[in-house]
């Protein structure tokens, strides 16, 4: 089906011809004697000719105009209606960045590294993954802050992960503010799309909001939570002369109460005490029943607006060397009736 965008432009059209209506403004010629009444006569002669060139150039001219008036409306080819299928949920993914994050209690390629970094690598993959799925970011420390809302652009939001810096949102963690940030952004969604996932290494230990009382909100929000305790169990201290000796670096998770926010939520806690097992959580939250809407439907458009556009250039161009071989006609013309008068 065509159509125009903007088909009011249209009632520009007749602007050139309402131009040339106007009076014109009137000018006293002087008085001039001409000596040469042949050429007079032959003046006479050329105007009828005169005047259908100067309609012919009008009219180009305004052909020009319509072309560039039918560009401006933007004219554009509508086609069938195609119906695709919506299948996917709204996910918004909560990440612990907090001072303990920092713990290289982690091993990649037989190399020690962050929690953070692990959490990068891990979950940048999940996200990547999630290709019928509207993600959002969650960065929690002392404070909880929204850095990138729902959307389609799964490679923002990992961009957006992979900058993360420790610190930025203070040292401690507030699992409660983020869990209530994220209800805030889930709200608007279907009650069968509210999925959030929390990542975090530690205890609740900042923030307005307790991480009961939020998972209390989250169930009557029907917002479904699945939490992830990370860290490893064991790691080895270098105390220097004194040698080495273990610990548990995870002593500060709060396992009880991840667990009891997934339950009361209708989701489940996982434990991940290395990147093989933050992997295969990941694998198995891939496996969540997708949550089907109804069919989306557009018709594709495809712009026509160069095809007048394109017109316009080239009547211009025409105008242009008719122009220029007039204006040496009438110049060669001139010269020999100037030469013909200075023999007479």
């Amino acid at each position: 089906m065509f159509e125009l965008q903007w088909p009011w432009l249209l009632a520009l059209l007749p602007l050139p011809l309402l131009v040339m209506l106007l009076p014109a403004q009137k000018k006293e010629d002087a008085a001039l004697r001409v000596p040469f009444f042949a050429q007079v006569k032959t003046l006479e002669t050329q105007t009828h000719s005169l005047r259908s060139k100067k309609l012919a150039s009008a009219f180009l001219l305004w052909l020009i105009w319509a072309g560039l008036v039918l560009a401006a409306a933007n004219p554009q080819w509508i086609g069938e209606p195609i119906s695709m299928p919506n299948s996917g949920r709204d996910l918004l993914v909560a990440v612990d960045i907090s001072g303990s994050m920092k713990i290289n209690d982690m091993k990649y390629q037989g190399e020690s590294i962050q929690r953070v970094d692990a959490v990068k690598m891990v979950v940048g993959d999940f996200v990547k993954n999630r290709k019928s799925d509207r993600l959002g970011l969650v960065l929690f420390g002392t404070q909880a802050y929204l850095q990138a809302p729902l959307t389609y652009d799964r490679q923002t939001v990992n961009t957006l992960l992979q900058e993360a810096q420790l610190g930025f949102a203070g040292e401690q963690t507030a699992i409660g503010d983020a869990i209530g940030l994220a209800i805030k952004r889930l709200r608007a969604r279907p009650d069968t799309q509210r999925v959030l996932i929390v990542l975090t290494d530690g205890a609740n230990t900042a923030g307005e909001l307790e991480p009961i009382k939020a998972a209390e909100l989250a169930e009557k929000e029907h917002v479904k939570i699945y939490t992830i305790g990370f860290g490893a169990d064991e790691m080895v201290v270098d105390n220097g002369f004194f040698g080495s000796r273990r610990v548990n670096p995870s002593a500060d998770l709060d396992e009880p109460t991840m667990r009891a926010i997934a339950e009361k939520t209708g989701g489940q806690y996982f434990r991940a005490r290395n990147l093989e097992e933050l992997h295969e959580i990941h694998q198995t939250l891939n496996r969540l029943e997708p949550i089907e809407s109804e069919e989306e439907k557009f018709r594709p458009i495809k712009s026509l607006f160069y095809y007048p556009l394109a017109a316009a250039l080239l009547l211009s161009l025409l105008w242009a060397f008719t122009s220029v071989i007039r204006h040496n006609i009438n110049k060669s013309a001139n010269q020999l009736a100037n030469k013909q008068g200075v023999a007479s």
